[in-house]
């Protein structure tokens, strides 16, 4: 643990072996696929703000407008004195929102991005000196226990939709988790609603091949850091809404025959072969309420924008 004024940091991320079999599984599967915690290097963290400031990408607007709307109702709901834990803190920014509406005494940012995590939360820690700030390196996906054992009125944050990463099961566990981190306490949770299918598949090809850079990085992460040798030219960027799954799926596709190196072990790709990164299920109001009574939660409250496209709820 590393600690400065108002700033503590606790690495319990997973070691590379763990990392590299998770790899080898999913690449030997058929279809292959690669978990997307491997988006998040520091350039693939960076890449996904970039995405959030895109045209087509409503997600992130949309949930800033609702916090900055109905902040003080969210502020009321979580209670005051709390210790605010935020899975998956990225940027930043949003938890700005309710920092500065709640005035929490403890915030506790976990993310799998270690130099990102280190950079954006010691920024929060100058930004506000009145904040204790733990930061916690870890892969929030797999169980874990937090860092320490808070005492006192414990709420959570999931912003951004990233819920929708889970394939609807390993949701539930994932709720189910959170439920025994908060006890008493809550979860505030951002939540991709079901909407027009155009708006969907624009939100995840925008124009500026934002996106696609992001799924691309990749690969150009597993090189770096997992003894991979892709080409980054030889794939290109797939997404699609898939209507019987009702998730978005992304896929880097391989471009021609080629043999690619992974981890110590050599795969041959065909031309047009997918490697699925990433699934991005989308609820409706009514069926993410069902997921999270069958979580244990028994009671929310639930604010949307006028279009319908995005909601944000306060289970307890």
């Amino acid at each position: 643990m590393s600690e400065a004024l108002g700033f503590k940091f606790v690495d319990q991320n997973s070691q590379v072996a763990d990392a590299q079999a998770q790899l080898l599984h999913g690449f030997s599967a058929s279809p292959r696929s690669i978990s997307p915690k491997f988006f998040y290097d520091e350039r693939g963290s960076e890449l996904f703000t970039e995405i959030t400031r895109t045209l087509e990408y409503y997600p992130t607007r949309t949930e800033m407008s609702l916090l900055k709307q109905y902040g003080s109702e969210i502020s009321r709901s979580i209670g005051s004195d709390s210790t605010l834990i935020e899975y998956g803190s990225g940027s930043s920014e949003k938890i700005r929102l309710l920092l500065e509406t709640l005035k929490p005494r403890r915030y506790v940012p976990m993310d799998i991005s270690r130099d990102y995590l280190v950079s954006s939360a010691k920024t929060i820690a100058s930004d506000y000196a009145w904040l204790e700030v733990l930061a916690t390196c870890v892969d929030y996906s797999q169980e874990f226990d937090l860092p320490e054992q808070f005492e006192g009125n414990v709420a959570a944050f999931f912003p951004g939709s990233s819920i929708g990463n889970f394939a609807p099961d390993a949701a539930l566990e994932f709720l189910k988790q959170v439920r025994r981190h908060v006890s008493t306490g809550g979860l505030l949770i951002g939540v991709d609603l079901k909407k027009d299918h155009g708006v969907l598949n624009r939100a995840y090809n925008d124009s500026q091949g934002v996106t696609a850079e992001f799924n691309l990085n990749v690969l150009t992460h597993l090189n770096r850091e997992h003894g991979a040798n892709f080409v980054i030219e030889n794939f290109h960027h797939e997404a699609f809404y898939n209507e019987t799954l009702g998730c978005i799926q992304m896929f880097v596709v391989s471009d021609c025959d080629q043999v690619v190196t992974l981890a110590g072990d050599s795969f041959a790709l065909k031309a047009g072969e997918e490697i699925h990164t990433e699934n991005s299920f989308k609820y409706s109001e009514q069926e993410f309420r069902a997921l999270s009574r069958e979580a244990g939660f028994t009671q929310d409250r639930f604010w949307t924008d006028t279009e319908g496209w995005f909601g944000i709820f306060y289970l307890t």
